[in-house]
């Protein structure tokens, strides 16, 4: 060793100190407004089903529907990957494990619907349906024929339908509490949320009923739909949807992007009305940045384009699909809407597609990254999360299984999610 440097400082320790003091609240604020993604599992898809439509075999009616879909369309992997471009490497691996996956787990998400896609009805109609629907969804759990998450999606808060809409979560969270109690993976969407305001209405309206019910507090989250253009910027020029986020009070859980309606408030004509419209760009990535660090997620929107008719039209959906599909995971929008069971063949083929053909790249970055050994790219903490966060998500989803990820990464799943959702000033001080 050579000679010990002499270290010096000019400042007193009580200049430190007092700068820490004077820093407290935006330190409580940061910990507050980010505590950072909350490390559960994210769903790669919502399936909506009108609140008349759903029943106790829906699950199990999609992932067959797919399944025939693809035996009449592209009943081997050859097929199906001519049909979407998968180059020979990709083709048995997605395609065997698409038919896995929709004969073990065909649909992750499911929100039964009793606003567009329900429509008005009278009233004692839709008390009925959504009784119904909180014994079939309470009956799936207990029977473990439920999706991962499931939920409903009610009328908005808005003056014509809002107690319309707060009856009918009051009839389907009540319910659910006479069943047995709220399921783990309960999920509730709020629709076409204009103003802060009616976020932290709703809000209130959960609080009210964790207190009727002696649930703990903050038990019950939910999801805010974007589908007007004043959820995304607002009267004096600001972002609303962050000021959404903040109105929730930790109640938020996903930002959803609405297609249709929002293209439509923009005057968007119908026959250009699509995810990867310049109008939805922005809109998702105003959401992507007001979320980020939030815990909450971001969920694109979805395709009116059916795979349906004969096998040229269904190709050219599923073509669509898959490109939209693979468009959003790049931009990181690692989720989104799947309206028809022919969808999922080619939700779940890009979703894998996606984890599996980057998969060893950033098994053996992240491996470097942990082993601190060279290599042509120069990996940082942050880097190192989100190739932990990839790594995951194609875990969760069934494209990644965990022996071929520990194989290449020595990594168990415990410490990929410790790379993944560092504390706050960890990545700061690992990166000193």
């Amino acid at each position: 060793m050579g000679q010990q440097e002499k270290v010096a400082t000019s400042l007193a320790g009580a200049v430190g100190e007092e700068i820490s003091a004077s820093l407290a609240p935006v330190d409580a604020e940061l910990e507050r407004r980010y505590p950072g993604d909350p490390g559960t599992r994210q769903p790669v898809h919502t399936v909506y089903v009108p609140g008349d439509a759903f029943d106790a075999d829906t699950v199990r009616s999609w992932g067959d529907r797919a399944l025939a879909a693809l035996d009449a369309h592209a009943p081997d992997a050859a097929s199906f990957a001519a049909v979407l471009g998968l180059g020979p490497e990709l083709a048995e691996p997605v395609y065997s494990r698409v038919r896995a996956k929709l004969e073990r787990e065909p649909v992750e998400d499911l929100r039964v619907d009793f606003e567009d896609g329900y429509g008005p009805r009278p009233d004692a109609e839709e008390d009925e349906t959504a009784a119904r629907a909180a014994r079939l969804i309470a009956e799936a759990y207990r029977d473990g024929t439920a999706a991962p998450y499931m939920g409903i999606r009610m009328k908005c808060m808005e003056a014509a339908v809002r107690d319309r809409g707060i009856r009918t979560l009051d009839v389907f969270l009540t319910g659910l509490m006479e069943a047995g109690g709220l399921p783990e993976g309960l999920v509730l969407t709020l629709p076409k949320v204009t103003y802060a305001e009616q976020v932290s209405a709703f809000a209130r309206l959960l609080e009210a009923f964790e207190k009727a019910h002696g649930l703990e507090a903050g038990r019950l989250g939910f999801e805010i739909q974007i589908e007007t253009s004043q959820a995304i910027l607002a009267t004096d020029g600001t972002a609303t949807v962050a000021r959404m986020i903040q109105a929730a009070g930790g109640r938020a859980t996903g930002l959803h992007y609405g297609t249709f309606d929002y293209s439509a408030c923009l005057g968007v004509s119908a026959a250009h009305q699509a995810s990867d419209h310049p109008a939805a760009d922005h809109a998702k990535a105003v959401m992507q940045v007001a979320a980020a660090g939030t815990g909450v997620r971001v969920s694109d929107g979805s395709t009116n384009v059916l795979p349906v008719g004969p096998a040229e039209k269904v190709h050219d959906a599923w073509r669509l699909h898959y490109g939209l599909t693979r468009r959003a995971l790049a931009r990181a929008y690692y989720q989104g809407w799947d309206m028809h069971p022919g969808h999922l063949p080619t939700r779940y083929a890009a979703v894998f597609a996606f984890y599996r053909e980057g998969f060893e790249q950033a098994a053996a970055r992240l491996a470097r990254y942990v082993g601190r050994l060279g290599g042509d790219v120069m990996d940082e903490p942050a880097t190192a999360k989100a190739l932990s966060g990839y790594l995951l998500r194609g875990l969760d989803c069934g494209a990644l299984d965990i022996a071929e990820v520990a194989r290449l990464t020595g990594l168990t799943r415990a410490d990929l999610r410790s790379l993944a959702a560092p504390r706050r000033g960890d990545l700061t001080a690992s990166a000193k």
